[in-house]
């Protein structure tokens, strides 16, 4: 048992220092040395930039915008402001069918280099949703970048370009990134992007997108970057997934570069509570620190040459970044598989385990791998049963206690399975069974997602080897268990990260992802957690029930943990004015009918919900630019509310084909306007808004082409089409939407406890008319 204790205290030693090394540094005071970061300095801008909803093409906004012109300008910077109508850019779409353009004013600042051989972009969005600031998202990425900018011009000039881009509209559709890495003039050779984000509100800053062939941008960041938190895992995740940031339109382009944001806390994403108060200044100094760092290694760096001919693969470790090339995770792979099979041999020949016991070790590791993650899916879906309102936010507002319940379990099922077979299969064959898994995981990952092998690769080479010196050594020697608590203690330095940003990454809604890891990382550590277990064998009767007592009491304990820990959350993270339960209301109004209804996307609608909406409806028939999904509905009363008035500026015919020249202005403050074509009367052939050609790209429905435009100017926006009429009239649909249904009759205010769900289409209002041309 002494040596179980000390295998212990060294893994608990380990995997206390893996937090450590995720933690946000001590936030610099005001009065911090002028080169270097100071979150303090900066958070007087994200108050300033976050004091209300700035949502792209409104007054707040362009207040924020004069605001950051006047800081760069006042640092000595050549600042100018892209005005401009850019399309979107990513995968996001905003109407059914469509096309997604804004009208966008980046602000643009350069610091000019003294011998550049290329140039660095610093990348942030000023903007907000229209339901909260942004104090995080982004007004700490737009703060850090002022912040970064002023200590950039405190010292000796970079050798390259650095220029400071804050784009509009990356709420909307990401357009203001589009408009600029697409036409803007310093972006015509392309360069090196740093993006700055924010998910959520706390928590380390993560790099967590790179562009394709990254080895030498990640040696530059794990040599530059202060906090350097990284993994190639999340980047082949992120690169499957389908969502965007800036970063997206710029890897359209010619550019390279990195992506970094802080994720934890996303209970308050996009919603009303986003406000600066709730920035934490860790988080702040992190993003500040890395960004400097990385901006003063970039700016020295000749970077004519960051184009490396493959990915590196890397993970954080103790404050450090561990990388190696892309090329070896394969070879690695198959390596660590001839390893534990070559172990396996070598326990059967030794007499540890026979044929069989292999096989059914390896066939009964499946066991704890599938029902833990089943387990942590079907504990949550418990946890939404009794409180609803999680299935509208990102996370909980205080998860931590949630998170830890996922972790219990997980070792629950994994110390129960153990358990029950050790002494019928035994240690040595289910030890094998763990490790032979992770080396088949780290083949296929390999193979699939080659950025996450050494998750499984790794640990499984490591137990390999471990193994090979133990049956070297003497069996009741020291030796034995020096080498399993190493190789355990590489398994925990490894795993036990991304079972900690699993978490906030993917949200309790998949904390099966993470219950999935933490298994892996107890089946690499199985050794060490057979040293705390009696001794296999030789007991009898009375000897025998008490060793299996006592081997069943951590899984008894992880289990009782597990409740009592989904219990302190249920206790501790209840709704209430500061932690509101988030709801999703609409009002939409047909203006040329006088119909009005609620409407809402959430599923099974909160309380408060439920007193506008009675049905399932589809709206696209109706509102084509809200999408083509079901929602919930209920009758409203109408609003005497002006729909968006269309104008026939020209009408010509060429051949079969007629243009139509029209103008559709709102009549009324609002975000965005869309227009529909029904196809049953006409078929679009091409189409230009405001003088910008946009794809013709037919979809399913009624209203088969239509646009969206956000942040329309008050004169309106200009649309010309070309397309071939059907016998009759060409019927299109103008439908416009602003935000806040305050004075929407029949309209009550939310009470106390009541929040808004972080959406975009959360509180907002639109007026829409069908037009015959």
């Amino acid at each position: 048992m002494t040596s179980a204790a000390g295998a212990l205290v060294a893994l608990l030693a380990v995997g206390a220092g893996v937090p450590v090394g995720l933690s946000t540094p001590a936030p610099a005071p005001a009065d911090a040395p002028e080169r270097e970061f100071s979150a303090a300095r900066a958070y007087r801008n994200v108050e300033v930039i976050a004091a209300e909803p700035h949502v792209a093409g409104s007054a707040a906004n362009d207040r924020v915008r004069e605001h950051l012109v006047a800081t760069l300008r006042g640092l000595g910077l050549q600042t100018e402001v892209q005005d401009a109508v850019a399309p979107e850019a990513g995968q996001l779409s905003g109407a059914a069918g469509g096309a997604t353009l804004a009208r966008v004013r980046n602000v643009v600042a350069r610091l000019p280099g003294t011998d550049p051989t290329g140039k660095v972009f610093l990348v942030s969005h000023y903007d907000s949703v229209q339901t909260g600031p942004g104090g995080n998202d982004d007004a700490a990425g737009t703060a850090t970048i002022l912040e970064v900018a002023r200590a950039l011009t405190t010292g000796a000039r970079p050798r390259n370009d650095i220029v400071f881009v804050l784009t509009d509209a990356e709420e909307a559709c990401l357009c203001g990134a589009a408009g600029f890495a697409a036409d803007h003039p310093l972006a015509r050779d392309g360069g090196v992007v740093l993006n700055l984000e924010a998910r959520g509100s706390t928590g380390p800053v993560i790099m967590f997108e790179t562009s394709r062939n990254n080895a030498k941008l990640v040696e530059v960041f794990g040599k530059a970057a202060p906090h350097p938190v990284g993994t190639s895992f999340a980047v082949e995740i992120y690169r499957a997934l389908p969502n965007d940031t800036d970063f997206t339109a710029f890897l359209d382009r010619k550019f390279v570069g990195l992506n970094s944001a802080y994720i934890d806390g996303g209970a308050i994403y996009h919603t009303p509570l986003d406000v600066p108060a709730r920035v934490d200044r860790g988080s702040l100094q992190m993003h500040g620190d890395n960004a400097l760092g990385l901006a003063r290694e970039f700016g020295r760096t000749d970077l004519g040459d960051l184009r490396a001919g493959h990915d590196d693969t890397y993970f954080p470790v103790l404050g450090g970044l561990v990388r190696y090339p892309g090329w070896l995770t394969l070879p690695l792979a198959v390596a660590a598989l001839l390893a534990v099979g070559a172990l396996g041999w070598l326990l059967r020949r030794r007499g540890r385990a026979t044929a069989g016991t292999l096989a059914a070790g390896f066939g009964l590791t499946l066991l704890p791998v599938v029902v833990a993650p089943l387990g942590a899916w079907l504990l949550w879906a418990s946890i939404t049963t009794i409180r609803p309102g999680y299935a509208e936010l990102l996370d909980p507002y205080r998860p931590v206690w949630y998170r830890l319940a996922v972790v219990a379990l997980s070792a629950a099922v994994l110390f129960c399975w153990y358990a029950l077979l050790r002494r019928r299969v035994g240690p040595a064959a289910l030890a094998f069974g763990g490790l032979a898994w992770l080396a088949v995981f780290g083949v296929l990952l390999a193979v699939a997602v080659p950025g996450g092998a050494y998750l499984t690769t790794l640990p499984a080479l490591a137990g390999a080897l471990a193994g090979f010196a133990a049956l070297a050594t003497r069996r009741d020697g020291p030796w034995p268990v020096v080498a399993v608590t190493l190789a355990a203690a590489v398994a925990v330095v490894i795993l036990l990260p991304p079972v900690v940003l699993l978490f906030p990454a993917l949200g309790m809604g998949m904390g099966a992802v993470a219950a999935l890891v933490a298994v892996l990382l107890g089946l690499a550590v199985l050794p060490v957690v057979d040293l705390l277990h009696p001794r296999a064998g030789g007991q009898r009767g009375l000897l025998a029930l008490r060793a299996r007592r006592l081997g069943a009491l951590p899984a008894a304990a992880a289990a009782l943990a597990a409740v009592v820990l989904a219990g302190v959350g249920l206790a501790v993270d209840r709704f209430d004015a500061a932690h509101p339960v988030p709801t999703h209301l609409m009002y939409a109004l047909d203006a040329g009918t006088g119909k009005a209804a609620w409407l809402t996307r959430e599923e099974k609608p909160q309380p408060w919900t439920d007193g506008y909406v009675d049905r399932s409806i589809a709206v696209a028939d109706d509102f084509p630019g809200l999408g083509n999904s079901e929602m919930r509905a209920g009758p409203a009363a109408a609003a005497p509310l002006p729909a968006p008035k269309l104008d026939l500026l020209s009408d010509t015919r060429t051949g079969d084909q007629r243009v139509l020249r029209l103008r559709v202005t709102p009549q009324r403050q609002v975000r965005l306007l869309t227009l529909h074509v029904d196809t049953s009367t006409a078929t679009v052939r091409s189409a230009s808004v405001a003088g910008r050609d946009v794809p013709v790209e037919p979809g399913d429905g009624k209203w088969g082409f239509g646009i969206v435009f956000h942040a329309p100017p008050p004169e309106g926006v200009e649309v010309t089409l070309t397309l071939v009429p059907g016998a009759g009239a060409v019927s299109v649909r103008a439908m416009d939407a602003s935000d806040g249904l305050s004075g929407v009759p029949g309209f009550r205010e939310r009470p106390e406890g009541v929040g808004v769900v972080g959406s975009h289409s959360s509180e907002m209002l639109a007026v829409a008319r069908t037009y015959p041309l």
